[in-house]
């Protein structure tokens, strides 16, 4: 195909990442590696590498220098921080991002406050995942350099509030004055366009980037995404107060049906297991296990170059908000 004109973006969050496009691709399990981060950066974009996906911080330091000889223009890395019995090294992670010169991260789950010390003295600038204002209020204060506001449409944990984007977005920008990004049912130009005139200064999409030729899921798993709908996600843990958003299948339907019918963790503990959603992606058993796909799957129609991708977005933001203004003439 003949290349997509580049439109000139810049913004508050563009300059202080040092990137060309407000188009971020988000940290998710198994999925952010260097090929992927790398491909989305080289196009522009910031690309995220998974910390966690990496079994110990030294094959995460392997994956940075990797990504290092596919691109040489700025990428980050995602830290997401969950209680756990027997957590991760997480220090020993967050050291080896620092050693590693990486000037960007992505932290998510549990505050960042701990780690915000080391990454400020290293000169790191950290993006900090929220699922409500008040959150994001709290890491403004904490002294991240900007935030990514999730709304209810997200896959994963859209948090407790189920506030959906078109109402959230708006909040955020009365509330914040440092540069957000806004995160969940974006997947396409009109998804960006709509995020700017919000009030967001760019767009986080995790189930989009799923489908590239670059994700290293399963090509099953991929289209099964572009085939499905709005319509085939499931709210597990609801009544655990910890929603996540998955892709409906035989296992998500029965974590629903136990929960809902008065049962605990314990008892969807083996259906839910994280090493059952990574065959899901390594192997494409659609029903291994539980594995996260937001709303925007509904959108998605094809499985393009993330390169590519990232280039059309911004091209069709730059339509959409051009042809938009001619209403007003």
């Amino acid at each position: 195909m003949e290349p997509l004109t580049k439109p000139r973006l810049r913004n508050r969050f563009t300059e202080a990442l040092g990137i060309e496009y407000p188009v971020v691709q988000g940290g998710m399990m198994w999925v952010g590696r260097a090929e992927l981060a790398a491909a989305v950066s080289e196009a522009g974009g910031l690309g995220m590498i998974t910390a966690l996906t990496q079994p110990t911080p030294a094959d995460l330091a392997a994956e940075i220098a990797r990504a290092r000889t596919l691109t040489d223009k700025p990428f980050g890395v995602n830290l997401t921080i969950l209680p756990s019995i027997s957590p991760p090294p997480y220090d020993e992670y967050r050291q080896v991002i620092v050693d590693s010169g990486v000037k960007i991260v992505e932290t998510a789950g549990s505050s960042p406050e701990p780690h915000m010390p080391t990454f400020a003295a290293a000169g790191i600038k950290v993006i900090h995942k929220c699922t409500s204002v008040r959150h994001a209020l709290r890491a403004e204060k904490l002294g991240v350099t900007a935030v990514s506001i999730d709304g209810f449409e997200c896959a994963g944990h859209p948090g407790e509030d189920d506030v959906p984007g078109l109402v959230l977005i708006p909040a955020a920008a009365d509330a914040l004055s440092i540069p957000f990004i806004a995160s969940g049912g974006f997947a396409d130009g009109r998804g960006l366009a709509a995020a700017l005139t919000l009030g967001a200064d760019g767009v986080n999409m995790g189930t989009r980037f799923m489908c590239t030729t670059e994700s290293p899921i399963s090509q099953t798993v991929k289209e099964r995404i572009v085939a499905a709908s709005e319509l085939d996600t499931n709210l597990i843990f609801r009544s655990l107060r910890n929603t996540a958003r998955v892709a409906k299948n035989s296992i998500s339907d029965q974590v629903v049906e136990i929960l809902s019918a008065g049962g605990q963790f314990p008892d969807v503990q083996p259906l839910v297991a994280g090493a059952r959603g990574r065959k899901v992606f390594e192997n494409g058993d659609l029903e291994a296990g539980i594995w996260s796909v937001g709303l925007v799957q509904g959108l998605i129609r094809d499985i393009p170059d993330a390169g590519e991708l990232v280039r059309r977005i911004v091209v069709e933001a730059q339509t959409v908000l051009t042809e938009r203004l001619r209403l007003f003439s």
